[in-house]
Order: C-alpha cells, then sequence, then structure tokens
C-alpha cells in the first residue's frame, strides 16, 4: 500500500486540502462543547439570555464551518481517490498486456480481472478511510485528550482503563476478521472464473445440456462467497456497538461525577448560609 502512495503525487493538492479542512473540522467540533459549558455556567446558572442568544448564535456558525469543512475535506478525498484509482488501475492494466502466455496460465485470467477491477477499488474506498477517518481520530483522539484534561485532570483517567481495552478489543475483532478477508479474495476469484467459463464456453455448454449443472456450479460459489462476506460483516459490525459501549460508559461515569460534585458543593453552600444564619 505504501508503494502505491506515490501515486498522489498528482494529487498532492488536494491531500493537502484535506489535511487542511479535516483539522478546521476537528477544531470546529472540539470547540462546541466548550461553548456549550459556557452557556450553562455563565447563562442558565445566572440567567442571562442575552448571552444564551450570543453564545448560541456563534455555535451555529461554528457549527456551520465545520459542516463546510466537512464536505469539502470529502469532495477532496473523492477527487483524490478516484484519481488515483484511474492512475493505478492504467499501470495495471498495462502492465498485464506485457505478460507472456505462460505468466497468464500461472496467474490466471479470472485473478487479473479481480487484481484490475474490485481490488483497486477497495484500495480506493481504504484510501478515503485513511484520508478522512485515520486523520480526523488521532487528531479527535488528542484533542479531546487535552481538553479533558484542561476541565478536569483527574477524571480524565478515566482514559487510562478505557483507551488500552478498547485498542486491545479492536485488535482481537481485526485480528479475526482479516483472514476471512483473505479468503473472500480466492473466493471472488474463484466466482469470476465460474462466470466466465460460463461466458466463453455459453456454445458448448448448450450443445452437451449442461446449464443446469453450470447454474449450480455458480450458485454454489456465489453461496460461499456470501457466507464469507457475513461473517466478515459480523465481526466487524462488533466494533461501532463495542465503541459507542465505552462511550456511553465514559459519558455516564462522568455525569454521575458532576453530579457529586453539585451535590457536594450545595451541602457545603448551605452549610455557609446556615452558619452565617446562626452568627
Amino acid at each position: 500500500m505504501l508503494k502505491l502512495f506515490r501515486y498522489l503525487k498528482p494529487f498532492r493538492l488536494f491531500v493537502i486540502g484535506v489535511l487542511v479542512f479535516v483539522f478546521l473540522q476537528t477544531l470546529s467540533d472540539l470547540y462546541l462543547p466548550t461553548l456549550m459549558a459556557d452557556i450553562v455556567d455563565k447563562g442558565v446558572s445566572q440567567g442571562d439570555k442575552s448571552y444564551i442568544w450570543k453564545i448560541g448564535g456563534f455555535m451555529l456558525l461554528v457549527a456551520a464551518g465545520g459542516g463546510i469543512c466537512s464536505v469539502l475535506a470529502s469532495y477532496f478525498s473523492s477527487k483524490s481517490a478516484m484519481g488515483f484509482g484511474r492512475d493505478v488501475r492504467s499501470k495495471v492494466f498495462k502492465h498485464v498486456e506485457n505478460f507472456s502466455l505462460q505468466e497468464f496460465d500461472k496467474i490466471g485470467t479470472a485473478s487479473l480481472i479481480t487484481r484490475t477491477t474490485n481490488d483497486i477499488t477497495q484500495v480506493q474506498q481504504v484510501l478515503i478511510m485513511i484520508l478522512r477517518m485515520m486523520i480526523t481520530a488521532p487528531m479527535m483522539c488528542i484533542g479531546g485528550i487535552i481538553m479533558a484534561i484542561s476541565k478536569d485532570a483527574k477524571l480524565s483517567l478515566v482514559f487510562v482503563v478505557v483507551i488500552p481495552v478498547l485498542a486491545g478489543a479492536i485488535f482481537l475483532v481485526v485480528r479475526k476478521g482479516i483472514p476471512l478477508f483473505k479468503a473472500m479474495q480466492v473466493k471472488i476469484d474463484k466466482l469470476n472464473l465460474v462466470l466466465r467459463e460460463g461466458l466463453t464456453g455459453i456454445r458448448v455448454i448448450r450443445s452437451f445440456d449442461r446449464i443446469s449443472h453450470e447454474s449450480k456450479k455458480f450458485d454454489a460459489a456465489n453461496a460461499d462467497l456470501t457466507d464469507t462476506a457475513v461473517r466478515v460483516n459480523k465481526i466487524m459490525a462488533v466494533l461501532m456497538p463495542l465503541m459507542m459501549h465505552f462511550f456511553v460508559g465514559q459519558r455516564w461515569h462522568h455525569i454521575e461525577h458532576f453530579i457529586y460534585t453539585d451535590r457536594r458543593c450545595l451541602r457545603a453552600r448551605n452549610h455557609n448560609q446556615h452558619h452565617r444564619h446562626h452568627e
């Protein structure tokens, strides 16, 4: 994959644009909770409606700016990935044209078709994910940890437990899914081979009345691929609920902490008022 990145050189301006807009979007996402906290602390608690309207309007501007940056980042990442796929597909096709008959027989026509079409499409999708998610995630993670520590360092110790556990869970899911992804590549080649044999030998198949046999052969290859794909997607589908579980648990811990803190502050305030009343 790293060797293929040299084909991104013609699109380096788009890649730089993605980095810039993703960074601005991340700043927007991280800044919104701070503004919301200011509304609650300074506006709602003090009953200052003008401050609420002022900061609320500013929040709308920040959210709109973040949305625009997100759209532009998606556009530039898609533009880069599609151009990258076009160039790689062209290079692969030209390289395959230079193969000898022995190399064609060794690799297989069905496998070459898969390499030129499906595999390059998958690389395009991975590149889009790299330009969007794999750049956004570290920025959000580092920025979120810094802001959490700046707000409450003691409460932020929950990250020390959550992050290693979450990383271990993701590692186990990915470790179980990668062998199935490799098996899918082999089964896609097999499905292409069966389909190609049916198309190129259609006259022979009809002459010897082997249509039902070829249909069963294709259904078996298709069912095998479908079963593997379903298993892979079931495994990978565990990731999002798992991450949301840790996220909600962390939020619940924060809410309990703030409720406990507020109650403690309220008791201290009532105690001081009661003491002053007796004096």
